[in-house]
């Protein structure tokens, strides 16, 4: 795996960032501009040196590359449209996960499971054989796929046609579970794992998500470190980009993860939280994924992990209002609910 040390030196001290300040009130002046397609928009910026002071600009100080990406509108993923919040349910496989491990490593339980999550709103369900917690041990590609091949082949019998995405670094593992239906590949190392997986990824045609993590999750919390984790975080999804994008990855199939807790400090949480929408500009949707997180029970004192849907819930809307695009979250129902009434507020 590449770790995020290694590629410090891609940093530019003098590339600027603009975060948009996004707004959703329907009093909109004329001068405003939209994000990623959508009937959010904007007409000022924070822009952003390394070691500077941000300072607030008008849209006329973006540059026209930079104001591309930030206003084009997101193609379809799955036929999913972009300009509407998504919902992608956690279907954890794993005897080992940090919230629900156990709970649905038997495939037709977990295809029970699906249904449910189908039935309550989900618009992807995203499978995973290997635990990426804090501290997990590493898993091999053969036990991978013997834990996702059974519950894909139970989906399918059960008629589930939901989009599935698989929760996988390993080439070998996003293969077998695309050949039993999985249509988007979700690699929490941005295909840096798996020498491999980038053209594999490119070959099997599907969306792509790109999630940053500092280190591997057996150490990532040892000490994470960043000079500016929202700049840092940012330099690293670009170049990933553009190297998948160079294996052969169609970038409007790319969709990008900040990575939330993966080796994060709980400042670094925050500061990428607060700073969300700065990732528009590199003009991909964005998912978040911060679901029952450990960062969420100690802010809001709850230490059962599966007793933290209302502040994943609190978090998510405040990504829904700096226009992300998809959720992955362990309680749908109650997400659901939730995005019907921000809806009904924002328009």
């Amino acid at each position: 795996m590449i770790f995020w040390r290694a590629a410090r030196c891609r940093f530019d001290p003098m590339t600027s960032y603009f975060r948009p300040l996004v707004q959703t009130d329907a009093a909109r002046p004329a001068d405003a501009l939209p994000l990623a397609g959508t009937s959010f928009w904007f007409t000022h910026a924070e822009r952003r040196l390394r070691g500077a002071v941000p300072e607030l600009v008008p849209v006329s100080e973006i540059p026209p590359d930079t104001l591309e990406k930030l206003c084009s509108a997101r193609a379809p993923l799955c036929d999913l449209s972009m300009k509407t919040p998504r919902l992608m349910g956690v279907l954890n496989v794993t005897p080992d996960s940090f919230s629900d491990g156990g709970a649905f490593d038997n495939a037709d339980v977990a295809a029970v499971r699906a249904a449910e999550m189908v039935a309550e709103g989900a618009d992807i369900l995203d499978i995973g054989g290997e635990s990426t917690r804090p501290g997990a041990d590493y898993v091999t590609e053969e036990d991978e796929i013997g834990r996702i091949a059974p519950v894909l082949d139970a989906l399918y019998t059960a008629g589930v046609t939901t989009p599935i995405s698989i929760d996988t670094r390993k080439a070998g593992v996003a293969e077998a579970a695309f050949a039993k239906g999985a249509a988007i590949l979700n690699d929490v190392s941005a295909l840096t794992f798996d020498p491999e997986m980038a053209q594999v990824a490119a070959r099997l045609g599907g969306p792509v998500c790109l999630m940053h993590a500092q280190g591997d999750p057996a150490t990532m919390q040892d000490a994470p470190r960043y000079d500016d984790v929202l700049l840092d975080v940012f330099d690293f999804l670009a170049a990933r980009i553009d190297d998948a994008v160079a294996a052969g990855v169609a970038r409007d199939r790319i969709i990008l993860d900040p990575g939330i807790g993966f080796g994060k400090t709980q400042a670094h949480n925050l500061a990428l939280l607060k700073g969300l929408s700065l990732f528009h500009g590199l003009g991909c949707p964005i998912l978040l994924g911060v679901s029952r997180k450990g960062f969420i029970g100690k802010i809001g004192d709850e230490p059962d992990a599966a007793r933290r849907a209302p502040g994943s819930i609190a978090v998510g809307l405040e990504a829904l209002r700096q226009g992300v695009q998809i959720l992955r979250v362990h309680d749908i129902k109650a997400h659901k609910q939730a995005i019907a009434l921000w809806q009904a507020l924002h328009g």
